[in-house]
């Protein structure tokens, strides 16, 4: 259940009996073969199945996130990390006034790995209220899922092509993954991974899929038990 699909009285009702929250921060930049916004796609995903299980409501999400890396491939909108910050946290902020005490961060992009780190400082200035924070890709359960299959996770390959990220025919062959030179700007990367994709596999099966979406699934479904 969505904010967009209630007005504000719905709200004011659904927090006399629950006060969690789900906030979903991704990115909209290249992903090879792959929708702009599947770092959005993914953890909105996971969070409308949770909901849909628990109930708890989802706030609206923050498409953009921080890609300066990825500029130079058309359609890429990357936030400074100091405007990301700042959104974030008047984010939290306005949804700690009204009510919510619980609130779950669902991140799909790498890039905004910082926010984790501020909203620990954050935490201090909100008494009580209880942030958790989960990155699917980087979760116990998505590398069991790789491990058990012999495949390497990596930026637009196999990892992130559910169907509902996938906006082209994706290429059937493996890719070799390129030598990375270190910190790179914008050209430079383009340069370097070509297609943008990291490397490995471009896609697996759906039965590898959707066993990685339900592990991921439950990892969501018992972080939305907060006591």
């Amino acid at each position: 259940m969505r904010f967009e699909e209630l007005n504000w009285m719905d709200v004011e009702e659904y927090l006399t009996r629950d006060d969690r929250v789900m906030l979903v921060i991704g990115a909209t930049e290249q992903h090879a073969y792959l929708s702009l916004l599947t770092d959005v796609k993914i953890p909105q995903a996971l969070a409308d199945a949770a909901s849909n299980q628990t109930g708890v409501l989802i706030a609206p999400t923050v498409n953009f996130g921080c890609s300066p890396y990825f500029r130079a491939y058309p359609g890429t909108i990357s936030l400074r990390s100091t405007t990301l910050l700042a959104l974030v946290e008047d984010v939290i902020c306005s949804l700690a006034h009204t009510g919510f005490k619980k609130i779950l961060i669902l991140n799909g992009h790498g890039g905004n790995k910082g926010t984790e780190t501020f909203l620990s400082e954050l935490a201090d200035q909100l008494p009580g209220v209880n942030l958790r924070w989960y990155e699917w890709w980087q979760s116990h359960s998505t590398e069991e899922v790789g491990v058990k299959y012999n495949l390497k996770p990596a930026h637009a390959n196999w990892l992130e092509a559910f169907p509902f990220t996938k906006v082209a025919e994706l290429p059937s062959d493996r890719k070799t993954p390129p030598t990375i030179p270190g910190i790179m700007d914008s050209a430079l990367a383009r340069q370097t991974y070509g297609d943008g994709s990291f490397g490995g596999d471009y896609e697996v099966s759906e039965q590898i899929m959707n066993e990685l979406f339900n592990a991921s699934l439950k990892d969501v479904l018992q972080l939305l038990h907060f006591e």
